[in-house]
This record gives structure tokens, sequence and C-alpha cells, in this order.
């Protein structure tokens, strides 16, 4: 079984993600993350993300990268918005993300392009949102309790500036599959949200099987 989790920032997404592969005893790959460890590559090589032969050169980074805390930050978060619209860096991770949804037993995978492009064979695919705002303050959130001092206003703008990027690229952007439901998390908690979406994959297995 391949479930394909897409949405934007801070949606919920990769939690939702993890928590139905550890449901379903199947392996997981947040695929953002493998856009960060380029753009952490080319910042530390002080490359320039906004050009493609940079980027490119930093496609080929070994697995233990995918663990370093820095990935997470916001200052790689900008930089792999902008090395993720480069249509040859989205073709060097294409095989990278095909040959781990279509392993042996399948996968959860989540990102912005997993029902669109990476598995558009997917069982089961979700589209998970939050309003811009409710994205912010989680976000927010987040940097502070990981000692980040910065103003919500901030957080706000530069994930609405994120969302412009990621759905406006040329290639692969991120948009809602024809054949997504729908999991909106702007007022649901954590475990009512994963609640929801272990639902909305046993409705889409049990449709498939029907």
């Amino acid at each position: 079984m391949i479930i394909a989790v897409d949405g934007p920032a801070a949606s919920g997404k990769g939690t939702i993600a993890r928590a139905l592969a550890r449901h379903y005893g199947l392996p997981h790959l947040d695929t953002g993350m493998l856009y960060r460890a380029v753009a952490a590559t080319v910042l530390r090589e002080e490359l320039t993300p906004e050009k493609e032969a940079d980027a490119v050169s930093a496609c080929s980074f070994e697995d233990y990268l995918l663990d370093d805390p820095w990935l997470r930050t916001d200052e790689v978060g900008r930089a792999a918005s902008v090395v993720s619209a480069h249509p040859l860096v989205r073709a060097a991770l294409l095989n990278r993300q095909k040959k781990f949804a279509h392993q042996p037993g399948g996968a959860v995978l989540d990102g912005r392009d997993i029902g669109t492009v990476i598995a558009p064979d997917a069982d089961v695919k979700l589209f998970v949102k939050a309003t811009p705002m409710i994205r912010a303050q989680r976000r927010h959130l987040e940097l502070r309790k990981n000692g980040v001092l910065t103003s919500l206003d901030k957080v706000l703008n530069d994930i609405r500036a994120r969302d412009e990027r990621d759905s406006r690229r040329s290639e692969a952007p991120m948009t809602q599959a024809a054949d997504a439901v729908l999991l909106d998390t702007s007022f649901l908690s954590i475990d009512a949200a994963i609640q929801r979406a272990v639902a909305l994959v046993e409705a889409a297995r049990a449709k498939v099987s029907s």
C-alpha cells in the first residue's frame, strides 16, 4: 500500500504521515528533507540557491545528512523552497523518491507532489491543509520551543512566500491531486487529525476492495 500525503508547510502533513506509517507498519519518507539536504549542502558550500547549476551540484548528498537537525531550521527551509523550484533538481531526486514509494510492501511519503508526480498510482492520497495563520502560529511555537526568537508576522510572511513559490513553480507545482481526499487540520488537535487521517485511509481502502 502506497499512501501519498501532500500539503503546504506546517499543515500537519508530516505528523500525519509518520503516524500513518506507524499505524500500518510502513516505511516513511519526508521528501521535503531531500530538498532541505540539497539546500543545506548549497549553503554550507557557499553556493547560490537561485542558481540551478549550484543546486544540481548538491544533489548527490549522503543519506546520513537527512538526520542533521540543521535541516529543519527556517534558514534551510527558505533555501529548500528555492532549490526545489529548479526542474533539474527535481529530476535529480525523482528516481530516489519513486524507488522508495514502490518498494515491496509499500510506503508512506509526504511532500507537495507525491500524489501528482512521485506516486500518481498511490492507493490512498491525502491533501492536508490549514489556514496560513494557523500554520504560522504552529511554526512560531515550534521555533520558540527550539530557542529561535522571531516574530509571528515574519513567520506568516515566510509561509505565504513559500506557498507562492511552491504553487507557482513551473515544475511539479504543489496542487491537490484530482483523486486526493482533503483533510483540513486548522481546528483539529494532533490526535484528532491523526484519527481522521486513519479513517480516510480506511475508507479509501474499503472503496477499492468493494
